[in-house]
């Protein structure tokens, strides 16, 4: 345990005795090996570190990977990628956060800027390291960023991994301007993002669906166009249809090798494809020859730097965009919320209360 500084201890009350809820995952036994325990207090931010609050999570595909034990996770590892709270200390050298300021944790806290640095989640909070899944947790300050002003711990708790994967994947990446037309597949945490962003930034958009019920929820934010794709066996071809005849611009693939064929077919001749998601598999055919005839750049990417984040709040505060919630779970019903994100009956994000 770090030790406490005198001066910060009397501003917080904190004591050596102090324990912290968290939950700890084994893959091995699946949602069942989901566990809440009490840890010792991480205690104070040494040079460079924050001490954070975490009041919320959000969950992610890639989570309950972990947790299922899919993604090969260390027994006994805290779960959760996302995280939001407020700092209750800073330590030395620390200036570009204070006492009170309410954060958001990021994917990758050592890929800053530039290009991706990382093939791998050795690093990812969840994954590689402990994750958020407690309610306090002592880090370095770049491990972190602000958090929009006006937004709740939960809103910013949904920003971590699937804002920012629509983020980047439209608009570092697909460089995404006004005018352009959008394909987003279904209605989960990272479609709903790109449909906002798309919309807030003057695009067209075109959502995916096996529910009419959802489609209409995504009409009522935005959706230009809308497709059940369980009622239309060819919905690739329908959506080239509906942009024009040429297809889209851009296409969120979130399906991957189930769903690319028909991605390819949407997307005009030149367009791009920001393959994101692995939901109907994580092998299969790709067809190389239709990606070329067409002239397409498939572009894979997991979430994006911090540098990425902080562009990314700057437009959600400029544009006042809010994340669609589905339903909160708190840190003891961590289980139910996961059946009931596999179970792909939410609309938008699902988030977890970790501490009040």
């Amino acid at each position: 345990m770090r030790n406490f500084h005198a001066g910060i201890i009397g501003a917080t009350g904190l004591t050596k005795e102090q324990t912290i809820k968290a939950v700890r995952a084994y893959g091995g036994k699946g949602l069942d090996g989901l566990t809440v325990v009490d840890l010792p207090d991480p205690g104070q931010p040494g040079p460079g570190e924050i001490r954070v609050r975490i009041h919320a999570s959000s969950l992610n595909y890639h989570d309950l990977g972990v947790v299922s034990g899919v993604m090969g996770a260390a027994e006994g590892r805290i779960p959760m990628s996302d995280g939001a709270g407020v700092i209750e200390a800073v330590g030395e050298g620390v200036e570009e956060f204070a006492i009170g300021d309410q954060v958001v944790s990021t994917f990758f806290p050592h890929w800053l800027d530039g290009e991706p640095v990382l093939a791998d989640f050795s690093t990812t909070p969840g994954d590689g390291i402990d994750g958020y899944a407690r309610e306090v947790v002592v880090a370095p300050a770049s491990g972190f960023t602000h958090a929009p002003r006006g937004y709740t711990h939960t809103e910013a708790a949904t920003l971590t991994t699937a804002g920012l994967t629509a983020w980047r994947a439209l608009v570092v990446n697909g460089g995404l301007k006004a005018g352009d037309s959008v394909l987003v597949l279904g209605t989960g945490g990272v479609s709903i993002f790109a449909l906002q962003f798309a919309k807030a930034m003057g695009a067209s958009v075109i959502v995916t669906s096996s529910s009419d019920e959802k489609l209409e929820r995504a009409k009522a934010l935005g959706a230009d166009r809308l497709v059940n794709y369980r009622a239309d066996a060819n919905w690739g071809e329908t959506v080239r249809r509906l942009a024009g005849g040429r297809g889209v611009d851009h296409v969120v693939e979130v399906g991957g090798q189930g769903t690319l064929t028909q991605s390819i077919g949407a997307a005009r001749i030149g367009g791009h494809i920001a393959l994101i998601g692995v939901l109907t598999g994580v092998a299969g055919p790709v067809p190389t020859a239709a990606l070329m005839a067409r002239q397409q750049r498939l572009q894979g990417l997991v979430v994006g730097s911090r540098r990425h984040q902080q562009d990314m709040i700057r437009a959600i505060e400029a544009t006042g965009i809010h994340p669609m919630l589905d339903r909160s779970f708190g840190l003891d019903a961590i289980s139910d919320a996961f059946r009931f994100q596999a179970g792909s009956g939410h609309f938008g994000k699902i988030a977890l209360q970790v501490s009040t």
